[in-house]
């Protein structure tokens, strides 16, 4: 892998957790608990990015590993989304259902 792919590599994960902590930051000042549900976060968890301030945001976000992780670790959870044959709001609320059933993320 060359430096300027690494790099750009590293820039975009960089923008990505900068939206995500944004994303829930947002979601979580609107509504804790909708935003709890939506990002599959604990209590905990959300504290502790609500209250993050701007540069600790910033410092978190510039990390080069992902601070977000897919929430479709079962097959069925994306194989419901995925699914074409079905409407998209039937999928939607399937899908929706099976990620109601897994635990929220925790601080380690």
């Amino acid at each position: 892998m060359s430096a300027t792919t690494s790099s750009d590599m590293l820039s975009e994960i960089r923008e990505v957790n900068l939206s995500y902590l944004l994303l829930a930051q947002r979601l979580l000042r609107e509504d804790k608990s909708r935003g709890m549900f939506r990002m599959g976060l604990s209590e905990q968890l959300a504290d502790v990015l609500v209250n993050l301030s701007d540069a600790q945001t910033t410092r978190l976000a510039a990390s080069n590993q992902m601070l977000c992780r897919f929430r479709f670790d079962d097959h069925a959870i994306l194989g419901s989304l995925a699914d074409k044959g079905k409407p998209a709001e039937v999928a939607a609320a399937e899908a929706a259902v099976l990620m109601a059933s897994q635990p929220a993320a925790q601080i380690g």
